[in-house]
């Protein structure tokens, strides 16, 4: 007797008594005809189709799983539980975070920074004298180069007097080109100083800081600012080499007393210009040059008067 198909249907036991190559079974095999049919009619599922669904039901598991998972994580990363804790900066890490910028970064020299800080406030002062005609029927006049530093916002100006005295018309010149004319407002003749009062000056006028000289010591590092022999804004560098000197220049017919000595080169034109320590502060006015052979160029002495005479010659008490 033919086996029945487990997981297909034949179509040959289904049609067994309508084909006449194959005649009905006899009685004996009724039964187990009976239940072969009664298989045909309710087919099992297919290998191919139970499959299907277990992979179906596999992945709709796996993706829950992953949904949950990734919750988890979700929930873990917003509590922080997933990120470590902060290391604590200790004084060794601060101290290696500086020397590392100290090696790969070039920083500008102190005198740049005095230079920088002042500059602002530094002015250019020419003095000129009565219009006259020389033998050739040409029209000049006398002129006198020099510098001064803007102690108010107002335009107040410290210089030296002997850039000034005697001319018929003053001008000055601020660091950003504009250019105004000034008159003399108040004179120190026994220190060399004039105030001067611009009558016009920049929207944003920048006045000098005014430090205290109580504490200066020889080998404190200043800086000169001005115009030597016209030329500038100029800049040099050098240290206190004294304090409270006694200078007579030449011309002078008393000497000035309580001087700051420094070797920072000046010449002729930086006279009435600042003398700054590191920060740009005003430490004094630079008055005189110490000149042995009368030629009026610099041989490494230069004096300044202290800022506090100074500021009292603008009716000033800064300190």
């Amino acid at each position: 007797m033919r086996r029945p198909a487990l997981y297909s249907r034949s179509s040959r036991a289904d049609t067994g008594a309508d084909n006449p190559a194959h005649p009905p079974p006899a009685e004996a095999g009724a039964t187990a005809a009976a239940a072969q049919s009664q298989t045909a009619a309710t087919p099992l599922p297919s290998r191919s189709s139970r499959f299907t669904r277990y992979l179906a039901l596999h992945q709709f598991r796996l993706l829950w799983t992953v949904v949950a998972l990734l919750s988890l994580m979700l929930a873990l990363s917003l509590s922080g539980a997933l990120h470590p804790a902060a290391r604590i900066l200790t004084q060794k890490d601060i101290n290696a975070a500086v020397l590392k910028t100290l090696e790969t970064t070039v920083l500008p020299s102190p005198a740049v920074k005095a230079y920088d800080a002042i500059i602002p406030s530094v002015v250019r002062v020419v003095g000129l004298g009565k219009p006259s005609k020389d033998k050739a029927g040409e029209e000049h006049s006398d002129r006198s180069v020099g510098t001064g530093v803007v102690i108010t916002d107002k335009g107040v100006i410290l210089t030296n007097l002997h850039v000034v005295q005697g001319a018929e018309t003053i001008k000055v010149t601020f660091s950003d080109g504009m250019e105004s004319t000034a008159t003399i407002s108040g004179a120190q003749p026994e220190n060399d100083l004039a105030v001067l009062q611009a009558h016009t000056i920049p929207d944003d006028m920048i006045a000098a800081t005014l430090r205290s000289t109580a504490d200066l010591a020889p080998g404190d590092q200043v800086v000169a600012v001005g115009y030597p022999f016209g030329i500038g804004p100029s800049a040099s560098s050098g240290i206190i080499s004294g304090l409270k000197r006694t200078f007579r220049s030449p011309e002078g017919k008393q000497p000035m007393t309580n001087l700051i000595q420094f070797d920072a080169a000046a010449n002729p034109g930086n006279s009435g210009g600042p003398l700054v320590t590191m920060d740009g502060e005003v430490i004094g006015i630079v008055t005189a040059i110490y000149n042995p052979n009368q030629q009026r160029s610099f041989v490494g002495i230069g004096f300044a008067v202290p800022i506090e005479n100074a500021a009292a010659a603008a009716g000033m008490t800064p300190f």
